[in-house]
C-alpha cells in the first residue's frame, strides 16, 4: 500500500465538505475521484498533498517513497523555453552525467592507484546512470513534449509567451518525467487535443508507479481506472472498475437505495393508520397494542432521502418549428489567418435530424469553421447555404452571447420579454440557480456556470439546427449526462466541436474529421471512428453459451417451467386481494356495528326510557352483544396485520 487516508473531514465555515473520508491506494494502482463540482474533490487532493490540512483524520504515504502533484495552475519557470523546462526534471542524470565526464578527463592524467579508484568510480557512476535510463533520457523528454501536443519548432519557445492551457501541458510533461512513485492529477486533460489525451492514456496505463485522477472525461477514466473513489454528500465511497463499471453499479445501488427508502416510508404510513385505528377501536387491549406500536416506529432508524440521478437540471430541447430536409450545404469552403491556412476546399451537408461531431487536433479550425457557419467570420473562399425553415442556436465556448455586466435574471428577460417572473425563475431553477443566486452578475460566475446560463439561453430559443462549440466544456459529469440525454431526444440538427469522447459516443450519428486541411467523413459514433481509423474490422459476436437454451432440456420444459411459476403468481395475487377484501368488508363491519353501538347509547340516556324497563334491558342485551361481536371482529381486523 502507497497511500492511506483515514477519516478524513474538512469544512469551510459551515459548509462540510469531507465527512470521515477513508480509503488506500496500492502500489501501481490507477484511481480516479469523480463527483460532482463543489463535492470536495480538488480540496481531498490538497490534502493528499499536505497543500490544505484536514480538520480530522490522518493521510499516510509509505515511507521512502515521492509523490507528483499536476493541479489545475501548476507553476513552472518562465524563465526557461519549453525544453529546458522537460529537462530540469531529469537534473539528477544530467548531474550523473556530468560527474562521469569529469571522472574520465581526470582519468587521462591519473596513474597506479589513483587511476584504479577513480575507475572504480566511473564504473559505480556508469551502472548508475544505466539504471536511470541515462542514455535514452533527452529523447525521453522529446517523445514526451510531442506527446503532449508540441512540435520541435516549439522546443526552444520561452514558456512566458505561452497561453495558460500551454503552460499546464508543460508542467505535466514535466511531472511525468519526474517519475514519482505515487501521480495525483488534478483535470489533466482540459487542455489536451484527442491525439494528446490518448498518448497520455497509453503513458500512464504502462505507468510503473501508482496514479490518483480527479477527472470529468468518462472515456480517459474507463481507459485508465481500476477503481473509482466517489464523492457524494461529503462522503466517499469506493468502486471496483472503471466509470462504466461504477456506473452501472452506482445505478444499481441508487435503485436499490430508493425502493428501500420507498417502502420503509410506506411501512411508516401503514403502521401510522394502524396506530390510528387501534386507538379509535377505544379499548384497552387495542390501546396497548397501539402503543407497542408508536414504540416499535419511534426506535426505526430513518433512511435518508437518496440523491435523485439527473432529477435537479433537467433540459428539454424542442424546435418549435420543422426545418427542410436538407439543413446545411457546404461547398469549397477556405479559410487561412496570417498565412498559415486551417482548411481548403472544404465540402460537406447536413440532413435534418442529423448528430454531427467535428473532431481534429488543436488549432485546425474548428471552431472558425462553427463561426463562418455562424455569420461570425467570413471564409477565405466557397460558400455555404442554409435550407428552408432552419433556424440556427450557437453555442461558444468563450459564451460571446452572454452579458457581464447583466444579472442572470436580466439575461433572461431582456432576450425573452413575454416571459413571466415565474417563468424566468423556473427555467434558472432548472440549470441549478435558485433563490439570490439568480441577481448574480454573470462576470462573476465560474466558466461552469456561464456554460448552464449559455444552455438555458438555448433551451429558450427553440431552434432547429443547434452548432455547439465544446458544450461539455466546464460542466460536471451528471451535467454532462442530461445534456447527452437532451440531445439524444433533440429531433433537430446538431453540428458540435467537441474533445469529449464520451459525449461524442453517446451522441454522434457522424463524425467529421478535420486532418490535413481537409474532412474525412465517418458513419458513426467516436468507436466507429477509431475502428475505421486504425483499419480494423468489428469482429461478429456469438451468441454467450449461457444465453442459448440448453440441449439437455425436454421440449416444452422451459415453457412448462413458466407456466408454473405464472400460475403461482397468478394464485398468490389473487389471495392478497381475498385478504384485502376481507379486511375491508371487516372494516366495514366494525364501523357499522360500532355505528349501531353508539345509537343505542344515545337512546339509552334519554331520560324517557328510564321508566320503560323492557326496552332498557333489550337494548342493554343487544349492546352487550354488539360489544362480544366487536371484540371478535377487532381481533379478526389485527390478524389481517399480521
Amino acid at each position: 500500500m502507497i497511500l492511506s487516508c483515514h477519516d478524513l473531514c474538512k469544512s469551510f465555515g459551515e459548509t462540510a465538505v469531507l465527512k470521515h473520508v477513508s480509503f488506500h491506494l496500492e502500489d501501481q494502482e490507477k484511481a480516479a475521484v469523480v463527483g460532482i463540482n463543489g463535492a470536495g474533490k480538488t480540496t481531498l487532493l490538497k490534502i493528499l498533498v499536505g497543500k490544505m490540512s484536514a480538520d480530522e483524520g490522518t493521510v499516510t504515504l509509505a515511507s521512502d517513497r515521492t509523490f507528483g502533484y499536476l493541479a489545475q495552475d501548476s507553476a513552472v519557470d518562465t524563465a526557461n523555453t519549453l525544453y529546458e523546462e522537460l529537462l530540469s526534471a531529469k537534473q539528477p542524470l544530467i548531474d550523473l552525467e556530468q560527474r562521469m565526464r569529469d571522472c574520465e578527463e581526470q582519468m587521462k592524467f591519473q596513474k597506479g592507484s589513483q587511476l584504479e579508484e577513480l575507475m572504480r568510480q566511473y564504473a559505480s557512476l556508469t551502472h548508475a546512470f544505466e539504471m536511470g535510463d541515462g542514455y535514452s533520457y533527452r529523447s525521453e523528454v522529446t517523445g514526451v513534449l510531442k506527446g503532449l501536443g508540441f512540435e520541435e519548432a516549439d522546443f526552444s519557445q520561452p514558456i512566458s509567451t505561452l497561453s495558460g492551457g500551454q503552460k499546464t501541458r508543460v508542467a505535466l510533461g514535466k511531472l511525468l518525467l519526474e517519475k514519482p512513485d505515487l501521480i495525483l492529477l488534478d483535470e489533466p486533460t482540459n487542455h489536451l487535443d484527442m491525439n494528446s489525451v490518448s498518448w497520455l492514456e497509453t503513458y500512464l496505463l504502462n505507468y510503473k508507479g501508482a496514479v490518483l485522477i480527479v477527472s470529468h472525461d468518462r472515456f480517459f477514466l474507463d481507459r485508465i481506472a481500476t477503481k473509482i473513489i466517489e464523492i457524494d454528500q461529503s462522503r466517499a465511497a469506493v468502486f471496483q472498475g472503471n466509470y462504466s463499471a461504477y456506473a452501472a453499479k452506482k445505478e444499481q445501488l441508487r435503485a436499490a437505495a430508493w425502493s428501500a427508502y420507498l417502502n420503509q416510508q410506506r411501512e411508516i404510513r401503514h403502521q401510522e393508520e394502524v396506530i390510528s385505528k387501534l386507538k379509535s377501536f377505544n379499548r384497552e387491549k387495542s390501546v396497548k397494542r397501539a402503543e407497542s406500536r408508536e414504540k416499535m416506529l419511534e426506535k426505526t432508524e430513518l433512511l435518508e432521502r437518496p440523491t435523485e440521478a439527473k432529477s435537479e437540471m433537467k433540459l428539454k430541447l424542442t424546435p418549435y418549428l420543422t426545418s427542410g430536409n436538407d439543413v446545411l450545404t457546404v461547398e469549397g469552403l477556405s479559410k487561412s489567418f496570417d498565412g498559415l491556412s486551417l482548411f481548403q476546399d472544404v465540402s460537406f451537408a447536413l440532413k435534418r435530424g442529423e448528430h454531427v461531431a467535428v473532431i481534429g487536433d488543436n488549432g485546425t479550425g474548428k471552431t472558425t469553421l462553427l463561426k463562418i457557419l455562424n455569420g461570425l467570420l467570413a471564409p477565405d473562399e466557397g460558400s455555404f447555404r442554409l435550407g428552408s425553415n432552419v433556424e440556427i442556436g450557437y453555442y461558444d465556448q468563450e459564451h460571446h452571447v452572454l452579458h457581464s455586466e447583466k444579472t442572470l435574471f436580466d439575461e433572461i428577460s431582456d432576450d425573452y420579454p413575454y416571459l413571466t417572473n415565474t417563468q424566468i425563475r423556473n427555467t434558472l431553477a432548472a440549470f441549478l440557480f435558485t433563490g439570490e443566486e439568480v441577481f448574480k452578475r454573470i462576470g462573476d460566475l465560474s466558466g461552469g456556470e456561464r456554460g448552464r446560463v449559455s444552455l438555458a439561453k438555448l433551451m429558450l430559443g427553440n431552434a432547429n439546427f443547434l452548432i455547439l462549440d465544446e458544450p461539455t466544456n466546464h460542466l460536471d459529469i451528471l451535467s454532462k449526462e442530461i445534456l447527452e440525454d437532451a440531445l439524444n431526444h433533440y429531433e433537430g440538427t446538431v453540428l458540435y466541436v467537441s474533445h469529449d469522447r464520451y459525449f461524442i459516443n453517446r451522441t454522434a450519428h457522424r463524425i467529421l474529421e478535420l486532418t490535413a486541411h481537409r474532412f474525412v467523413n465517418y458513419l458513426g459514433n467516436y468507436d466507429y471512428y477509431l475502428e475505421k481509423r486504425s483499419g480494423q474490422t468489428a469482429a461478429l459476436s456469438e451468441p454467450a453459451a449461457d444465453a442459448a437454451p440448453s440441449r439437455t432440456q425436454g421440449p416444452g420444459s422451459a415453457s412448462a417451467e413458466g407456466r408454473l411459476d405464472w400460475k403461482a403468481q397468478k394464485e398468490e395475487q389473487a389471495r392478497i386481494r381475498k385478504r384485502e377484501n376481507d379486511r375491508i368488508r371487516c372494516e366495514e363491519k366494525i364501523a357499522s356495528l360500532e355505528e349501531r353501538q353508539k345509537a343505542i347509547e344515545t337512546e339509552m340516556s334519554d331520560p324517557t326510557i328510564g321508566t320503560q324497563a323492557a326496552r332498557l334491558e333489550e337494548l342493554s342485551r343487544e349492546l352487550e352483544s354488539l360489544g362480544a361481536q366487536l371484540e371478535t371482529l377487532y381481533e379478526q381486523w389485527e390478524s389481517y396485520l399480521e
